[in-house]
């Protein structure tokens, strides 16, 4: 994250800010480490306190730990804008706008009661554990796992559109079928259940009670586990295919044509041909000077 913001100047601001937004030292990790903690044992106390049993018990300790916890991220954020060159600029980056959210529930408690379950915003902050891991590799596995999803949206689409299509005919058969008795008292009510019953889910609070209506059951739950492999399979070949892209070069050989040579190549696989044809072979050149050796006069 440093890359992208710079120290204010030269001394106090730039220790400090080696010490928070660094993580190659002992004392970086150490404070990134300790904050880590401190966003967990603040949400913590968030959760403790949502149980009854708790909060009537430890409610008054409950509360002055989440105000200390509040005062200790603002007196952190504040230190993070104050050795900044452009403090605006990190309060409108992600992790800028996550340190703003992780303060103001608490604030905005004082103003409207019952803001401060959104404390738990400030678990996104536990994010800087990639940083500190030095895990920010992963990010580029994650962005080739959203384009992977991008190219399959329209597949998915379809598919999602095809089962809603099943679950509409399902739904309008089961409630021609059931008594209104037994649950089905409108189409969207089918829907519902045909929902329910195609994901295999089966919450059982609608159940079909007649014959037809059980075998119809039957049909929509084996439906269910015949097309649950469609949108995997669907993202999994995109995946693959995204993998394949990131690693190899779709640029053909000049002397077979071979096109799946692996970024950075310099040679063919196949037929040992040189890939660049913007600039010559180096090969080329030792082969013409060792040659112009051998023809030199003794």
């Amino acid at each position: 994250m440093s890359d992208h913001f710079k120290p204010a100047a030269e001394g106090l601001r730039t220790r400090v800010f080696q010490v928070i937004f660094e993580s190659d030292t002992p004392l970086a990790k150490g404070f990134d480490i300790a904050l880590i903690g401190v966003i967990l044992a603040s949400v913590l106390v968030v959760m403790l306190d949502s149980v009854s049993a708790y909060r009537a018990e430890y409610g008054a300790l409950f509360y002055w730990l989440e105000w200390g916890f509040t005062l200790a991220f603002t007196l952190e954020l504040a230190v993070r804008l104050y050795c900044l060159e452009r403090p605006w600029q990190y309060l409108r980056s992600f992790y800028g706008v996550i340190d703003v959210l992780a303060i103001l529930p608490t604030w905005l408690v004082l103003l409207v009661p019952g803001a401060q379950s959104l404390v738990v915003i400030r678990l996104l902050r536990v994010l800087r554990v990639f940083r500190v891991l030095r895990l920010m590799q992963f990010v580029g596995e994650g962005r080739l796992l959203v384009e992977a999803l991008r190219r399959s949206s329209h597949q998915i689409f379809l598919f999602l559109f095809g089962v809603f299509m099943l679950v509409t005919i399902f739904a309008s058969l089961i409630y021609l079928i059931e008594p209104e008795e037994a649950g089905f008292s409108s189409i969207p009510t089918a829907i519902y259940w045909a929902i329910v019953t195609l994901t295999t889910v089966g919450y059982g609070d609608i159940v079909p009670v007649t014959p037809l209506g059980q075998a119809i059951s039957v049909m929509v739950m084996l439906t269910g586990y015949s097309i649950i492999a469609v949108p995997t399979g669907v993202f999994s070949a995109e995946v693959i295919r995204s993998i394949r892209a990131d690693r190899y070069s779709e640029e053909a050989c000049p002397g077979c044509g071979h096109d799946r040579h692996e970024k950075g190549a310099k040679y063919c696989l196949k037929c040992g041909t040189w890939l660049d044809e913007e600039t010559p072979d180096p090969r080329e050149k030792r082969d013409d000077g060792a040659s112009n050796d051998k023809e030199a006069p003794a």
